[in-house]
Order: structure tokens, then sequence, then C-alpha cells
């Protein structure tokens, strides 16, 4: 039955039959979404891009417009009563450029050869109960930068992880809700087609909720916006989770749905048409890498691979060492998800024990990079990074996010510092002050993975406690050639900046 689930007509595979499932009601009460905007990389003075536009059947497909050309729309699939559309098209990489789509104009700051402004974020959501909250609470740090974007313009949009939770997609439906709670699934009767029609069906309309978000929604259609996912775009651990239940066929179909999802609503792409900057085109792993000028992006695939005794498998660390290959003398930074620079995990779950109404966090903390069950995959992933800073000619900063808090970190090189700079979340709850402190009290103490290469972690720049529980995103700015970060905190708004170069 699984056969089924993956090798669909691309008209299935996408998006299977149209059907008015519940799941899909929420979807119902919004117009659509988009246009999402993807950056896909420069071709000479030209910034090559995708757009994704979700609409009625009953409407015609837009055209997209530039100052010189005219592009049409590419039907992706159908769901629900909409129509999916992509748009491939380029505009002249200058800042202040506009599209045009269904009659309104859209400026972009496609300018990426001198001064930048890029924004990361992390955690676009919570486990349960995300849908109940307020608007314009949950919505408050976007519109903050949506805010700073009109008053200084972005040229791209990092996310980190965590951008759709997809947790309660697991409870729609029998067989997941035991699947969930202790790996079961009613194998005899299962009807995997039908199962992941509901799993798209729910998918799609929380995708279509988290796109029509006001805020957010603004700046994605004006900043293109680079992806990669974790954990919660699938489920709460995946990849952690007993390989017995991560490979049972109910495991595989979550994860090939979630899949499928991420690729259309946070890559713009399908799982036949992979963007060029993904490196594994088989698809086993999603790693990816963009070159700018004098920037490096590279976004390791976390969570494909992943099983409790690894992190990468083979084709992830092939694609991570390809791109690093490729590093010349410019800025690197690398998307890890899960921060790569943190206290010994043992120490932290220990402590996690004394601390009522925290345990919750648990599971977050046993899927880090500094486990026991990965410590040695934890070395040759810093190795390799570190491979490439010491070189002298580039320099490498980590951006991560997944933990809840803001923080940053070095890991000790001998031509200076490789920094670590996590933010996390822009919609996600804190968790409680006494979490935090217990953290930064364990990360007083160091570590040290590497010989004579040392882990410190610090408080953010005006700060004075090593992780901050505020709500937050960060932002990365060249000028003169020189980069510099800072944090935009909730309720301390900006810190001072953190010099990287």
């Amino acid at each position: 039955m699984i056969g089924v689930v993956l090798t669909w007509t691309k008209e299935k595979r996408v998006f299977g039959r149209m059907n008015d499932s519940p799941a899909l009601e929420a979807s119902k009460c919004v117009r659509g979404a988009g246009p999402l905007l993807f950056a896909r990389g420069l071709d000479g003075d030209r910034l090559r891009l995708a757009a994704l536009l979700v609409r009625s059947v009953a409407m015609p497909a837009p055209v997209l417009t530039t100052s010189s050309a005219e592009f049409a729309a590419e039907p992706l699939g159908r769901r629900g009563g909409f129509q999916v559309w992509r748009y491939t098209f380029w505009l002249p990489a200058v800042s202040g450029i506009e599209y045009r789509l269904e009659g309104k104009r859209y400026r972009v700051n496609a300018a990426l050869d001198s001064d930048l402004r890029l924004a990361y974020v992390s955690c676009d959501g919570m486990e349960y109960g995300d849908r109940d909250r307020a608007v314009a609470e949950r919505n408050t740090l976007w519109r903050r930068l949506a805010q700073q974007h009109t008053e200084r313009p972005l040229q791209l949009l990092l996310q980190g992880g965590d951008q759709l939770y997809a947790d309660e997609m697991l409870e729609i439906h029998p067989a997941l809700r035991a699947w969930r709670h202790n790996g079961c699934q009613h194998a005899v009767d299962l009807d995997c087609y039908e199962l992941a029609e509901e799993l798209r069906n729910y998918l799609f309309a929380r995708y279509l909720e988290l796109y029509s978000q006001p805020a957010s929604a603004w700046l994605m259609a004006r900043v293109p916006s680079l992806a990669m996912w974790d954990d919660h775009d699938i489920c709460d651990g995946w990849g952690s989770l007993p390989t017995t239940k991560l490979d049972s066929p109910l495991g595989r179909i979550v994860f090939q749905v979630a899949r499928e999802f991420f690729l259309l609503f946070q890559l713009g792409a399908t799982c036949d048409g992979l963007p060029a900057m993904c490196l594994d085109r088989a698809g086993t792993t999603l790693t990816w890498a963009l070159q700018l000028p004098g920037l490096y992006l590279i976004a390791p695939d976390l969570r494909s691979e992943r099983r409790p005794e690894r992190v990468l498998g083979e084709p992830g660390w092939t694609a991570l060492r390809r791109a690093l290959a490729a590093v010349t003398d410019e800025q690197v930074f690398v998307l890890s998800s899960v921060p790569a620079l943190g206290p010994r995990l043992s120490w932290v779950e220990a402590a996690m024990r004394l601390i009522p109404h925290i345990q919750k966090y648990e599971d977050d903390l046993r899927d880090q990079w500094q486990s026991r069950a990965h410590r040695a995959e934890w070395r040759a992933f810093l190795k390799a990074l570190l491979a490439v800073h010491e070189r002298g000619d580039a320099r490498v900063t980590i951006l991560s996010g997944e933990i809840h808090l803001a923080t940053r970190g070095t890991l000790q090189a001998r031509c200076g510092p490789l920094h670590q700079l996590v933010a996390s979340g822009i919609a996600h709850p804190p968790p409680p002050a006494a979490y935090a402190r217990a953290l930064g009290l364990l990360a007083r103490l160091g570590e040290t993975p590497l010989p004579n290469h040392p882990i410190r972690l610090y408080p953010l720049p005006g700060r004075r406690a090593i992780y901050t529980a505020q709500r937050n995103y960060l932002m990365l700015e060249r000028r003169a050639g020189r980069w510099r970060a800072w944090w935009e905190l909730e309720h301390s708004s900006t810190t001072a900046c953190l010099e990287l170069s």
C-alpha cells in the first residue's frame, strides 16, 4: 500500500482528489494564499525567483508581469476548491524593482551585490492551540518585521525550521492517534490512500491558514524566502522517535505527505521538480546551498534521514561536503535547525527533572546535536565547519532556532571565533524563566567536543542572562563589506549589535 502513496501521477501525488473533508473547512474561510516569493539565485544581473499563488478554481490564472516581461502560471494541482499556481520569473538585481499580479504591485529589493539586510526566523506557531490565539497577539513580531521592511527593505527572509506546527494532524484519525501515543496502528483494515488524503486535506488547510496571516503574508509577497524544515513541520520529535515507529507504514505516510507540502509551500517546488539549489537530485536529503555575491547560504536537512542513532545519512553528508567544498572567500551562513553549539546534554536532562512543569520540553533537548547518541557525528559536523572557517578566506556563522529561546555562542578557532546565533521563536511562546536560568547555569560550565576548540555560550549583546526567554527574531546586515547581527526581542526591543567580521 505504501507504494501507492509514493508513486501517484503528478496530479494525485501533490494534491490527490478534490473533496470536502472536514479538515478543509478552515481553508474555506480564506481567499487563498500568496503570492509567496522564493529565491532561486542569481543569473548574471538577474535575480531568479518563484512565486506561489493559491486561489479559487473558479478564478482564471492571472499573468505575472514585470517591467520587461510577462510570465504565465504553471498549474501544480487542485484541492478543496483551490488551484495552486506557480510562476517562475526573474527581476533585475536592483533595489526597488516591482512585479505585478492580480492588479497589485509588489516591490522587491533585489540588489544583492553590496549592502544586505536579512532576517532569520523560526518556530512560527505552537504545538497545540495555535489556531485559538488572537491573531494580533500571535503575530506581534511579524508586524514589527514587516514595519522594519517598509523602513529599510530586506533582501532575503531565512526560515530555519518549524515554520508550520503540524502536530495536531495526528489527532484527525484513530490510527494516527494510536501511532502518536504508542506506535500502534490498525494494520489490517488501514486504508493508506484514504489516510494520506486526510493528511493532505489537513496540511493544505493549515498551510492556507498560516500563509493567510496578514503580516507574514504581506512580507512574504515582497521578500524572497529560503527555508529548511524541522521536526514540527512533520510532527514533534520526528527522526528521534523509535525506528519501528518511524519506518512503520503509517510513519512513512506521515513523513511523505509532510514532505510534499513542505516542498510546495516552503520551497515552491514539487517532489519531482526540486530547485537547482537542492544538492541531492534524488531527494533523499533536501539539503540546499545558494551562492550570492560575497555570501554563501547552506541549509543541511537534519530531518529527512534522522534516526535515533544518527542525524544525517550518507546522502546528507555527501550533500553537506559538496556544499562546503564550494565555499570561496565569503561569509558563510549555515542554517542548522537544531543548535550546533550548546551545553552537555546529559547535564541539561538531569536538571530538567528538578524543575517542575518543564518536562514537556525534554524531547526537544533529546533531539539535539550534542545527544550522547550523536556525539561522534556532532564532532564530525563541527570539524567540517571548522575546516572551512580556519582556512582564513571564509567566515562561518551558524544560524539556529528550535529551542524557543535566544542566545549566542562561539567555537574557538585559530583565526577567530566561529559564531552561532540562535533566534527562536517568532510566534512560539517562550518556556518558563526558570528553564532559561537552569540552562544558563549549565552553559557556563562550557563544553569542548573538539580538543583545543572550546564552546562558550554568551548573553545577547547588552543582556545579562545567557538565554533570553522572549519571542524573538534575528537581523543580519552587511554594510561596507562588514557583517553584524542583532536580535529583536518582544519585550526588550532591539539588542546592541554583534560584529561578525
